[in-house]
């Protein structure tokens, strides 16, 4: 089972599998562990009467430790040599977290997306399923003893196994309780938590205690019969599962349940083995099984590495060889790391040195890599992109007389010449990932929502935004307009939750963003109560709408109900508002600026992008819809590209910090701009 697990994930990493769930594997793992790890446990209390925990952590480290050790050392080395600054960094920082177990944590931290496509992943971020299983063996053999010890001491009797039957069973339904919670509520949390798998050890703990009981009249017929539909249902999962599934949830039922049917029949049998037993079982698939750990451990960062470094998804002929490569990198660390310490004689406390030991040399490397990568930052003395050191725009045109429109033509010159990027980026490439807008108190999370304002809070002019994040990034803009101007301020912004009157699919799920309607209405009914002068709607489109309850994500019908939309929204405000304004959206890049500009020996061509077509649609259509309900339109593209080309920098400022987010400092310079284009600008001495 191990075997086909890891085989399977390996395939869909890979993007070779045919089936999209391929993630429900890790699941088989938990389910094996906690059945082969209970069977362990409960034979050494039939032998010694309790466990001994420091025997069984001194296990645990012979196990884990060496080879989880070595590879996060050689990825780290490899990270730094092939990756960009910015994802060698972020992985020097991960590799941290998992040399304490605790790669989960960060991951649920950070919000990660396990299924995202538009960010880059960390090579460490499959840890994040042997964090969770080490961080359940801390509780394990606490169980088991505490098991021990009210069986001996209960007054009414009863055995350990129906004791930690009874301990391990509240915990599993509990943890499955809240993983069906958790997986609606938070899907990203969801994923990597502790809480929300626990349950599928527990189903092979479970198993573990009760097996020689349920499989006492099964014959062979029976078993390869419960193995057969065990195995239908692992399948099953991997092809019906996809990653807009709420997981683990109550769907993780399939491949937990149908790989404790395996389990179970071959629990306690004699002989020889039934049917799918015996497939299960064939030579290399054993092999793979013993090495499934280094296997496991391997595969991610060879195919991670390999695909960020070239830029691209791999070729077929580069896929096979990553998974040559995975092979030999996890033989070799099956024969040379695991198997020699896995069989080591040395005493307990020596072994459980193993843990300092391996802590010490990951923080070091982590640190060594760390500096190593920012010491690659320091280039030669750049200078930032000026409109006299060009002689004209992209094209070779007149500049344009806006000095802000001057410059973007500048920087997209430079970046068609292939100039360096300025040595002086504002913001920095590694603080690129964290550029967001400090809303402070008025950071509308979950409900209930208390209007805050922001600006000038004594002043009698009022401006309300209207937006999404990508109404969220102009804040910084905003708030310079209002402290210049002398505007209060209301921001009234919400991630993943356009303004638009459209029912907005959830931004991981594939049903209604209901949080999201409410926020909308509940600003619907601020904007009546304030009566601002200024109301302004800057919002992109979501990911998917509902329409008539079916789930619409082509952009050719999203295109027309978001032009509707936003002309719905106009008409709700303009009566309650002195003057409405639509601030168009920032054109999406193509590519990440921390990746292109956070190469090795990049230059500012590297990140030369045009403007993505599908979000220049939904901003036309916003355009569309302001002008037909009378209200005003600010285009800003000319704020970002030239002669078609967008450069990541303009200036000495990058402009994104991802493909849609416009920085803080840009944000920030082009505060004159828009508060011109809006017509609140206050010249200066007025």
């Amino acid at each position: 089972m191990r075997a086909l697990a890891v085989l399977a994930i390996m395939l869909y990493h890979a993007g070779l599998s045919p089936y999209p769930g391929g993630f429900v594997t890790l699941d088989v793992f938990f389910v094996v562990s906690g059945f082969l790890i209970t069977h362990l446990l409960l034979k050494e209390v039939d032998r010694d009467g309790s466990v001994s925990l420091v025997r069984f952590y001194a296990r645990r480290a012979r196990r884990i430790l060496p080879a989880a050790t070595v590879v996060t050392v050689a990825t780290l080395v490899a990270s730094a040599l092939w990756l960009g600054v910015v994802e060698a960094k972020d992985a020097a920082t991960d590799a941290l977290w998992t040399a304490f177990f605790a790669a989960n944590i960060r991951f649920a931290s950070e919000q990660t997306d396990y299924f995202a496509q538009d960010t880059a992943a960390s090579p460490f971020q499959h840890y994040w399923s042997l964090a969770v299983e080490e961080q359940f063996y801390l509780v394990l053999p606490l169980l088991v003893v505490l098991a021990a010890w009210w069986a001996t001491r209960g007054r009414r009797g009863g055995s350990v196994r129906s004791r930690a039957a009874v301990v391990l069973g509240t915990m599993t339904v509990a943890s499955f309780a809240w993983s069906v919670h958790a997986s609606e509520v938070s899907p990203e949390t969801a994923y990597f938590s502790t809480f929300t798998r626990t349950w599928e050890f527990g189903v092979g703990a479970l198993l573990a205690i009760i097996a020689p009981w349920l499989v006492r009249p099964l014959g062979a017929r029976d078993r390869s019969l419960l193995a057969a539909t065990g195995l239908a249902a692992v399948v099953v999962a991997c092809f019906t599962v996809t990653e807009e599934t709420a997981f683990p949830g109550y769907v993780a039922l399939l491949p937990v349940l149908g790989t404790g049917a395996i389990m179970l029949a071959g629990a306690e049998w004699s002989g020889r083995p039934p049917l799918v037993q015996r497939m299960l079982g064939i030579r290399p698939l054993r092999w793979v099984g013993d090495a499934s750990y280094s296997l496991y451990l391997w595969h991610w960062p060879v195919f991670l590495i390999a695909t960020q470094y070239l830029g691209r998804d791999l070729s077929l002929r580069g896929t096979a060889f990553a998974v040559l490569v995975t092979f030999a990198l996890s033989w070799a660390s099956y024969r040379f790391v695991e198997t020699p310490f896995r069989t080591l004689s040395w005493s307990t406390r020596r072994t459980l040195q193993l843990y300092p030991a391996s802590l010490g040399v990951v923080v070091a490397a982590s640190l060594v890599a760390g500096f190593v990568v920012e010491r690659s930052l320091v280039q030669d003395d750049a200078p930032p992109i000026t409109v006299a050191s060009q002689d004209g725009g992209p094209s070779g045109e007149r500049f344009s007389e806006d000095p802000t429109v001057a410059l973007v033509q500048a920087s997209a010159r430079a970046a068609r010449e292939g100039d360096p990027v300025p040595s002086e980026l504002e913001p920095g490439l590694l603080d690129l990932k964290g550029d967001k807008a400090d809303l402070g108190e008025c950071e509308y999370g979950a409900a209930p929502w208390r209007l805050c304002a922001r600006g000038d809070t004594d002043a009698e002019r009022t401006l309300v935004l209207l937006g999404n994040s990508h109404g969220r990034h102009w804040v910084p803009a905003f708030e310079r307009i209002a402290e210049h101007a002398g505007w209060r301020t209301y921001y009234l912004v919400k991630s993943a939750c356009t303004p638009a009157r459209v029912e907005s699919l959830h931004p991981k799920l594939d049903e209604p963003f209901d949080e999201c309607t409410s926020f909308n209405r509940w600003a619907q009914k601020r904007v009546e109560k304030l009566q601002p002068d200024l109301v302004v709607i800057a919002g992109s489109a979501p990911r998917g709408i509902v329409v008539d309850e079916e789930v619409v994500k082509d952009r050719d019908r999203i295109l027309p109900a978001m032009e509707r939309g936003f002309a719905d929204l106009v008409a709700d405000v303009q009566p309650h508002a002195e003057r409405v304004a639509v601030l168009g959206d920032a054109p999406k890049r193509e590519r990440e600026p921390a990746d292109c500009l956070g190469r090795r020996g990049a230059t500012l061509e590297d990140c030369l992008d045009r403007p993505s077509e599908a979000a220049r649609r939904v901003t036309l259509a916003a355009r569309d819809a302001a002008r037909g309900a009378g209200a005003d339109f600010v285009d800003t593209q000319r704020w970002f590209c030239a002669g078609g080309v967008c450069p990541a920098v303009v200036g000495a400022t990058i402009t994104m910090r991802d493909l849609g987010h416009v920085t803080t400092a840009y944000s920030e310079q082009l505060a004159e701009p828009i508060g011109r284009a809006l017509g609140i600008w206050r010249p200066t001495g007025a």
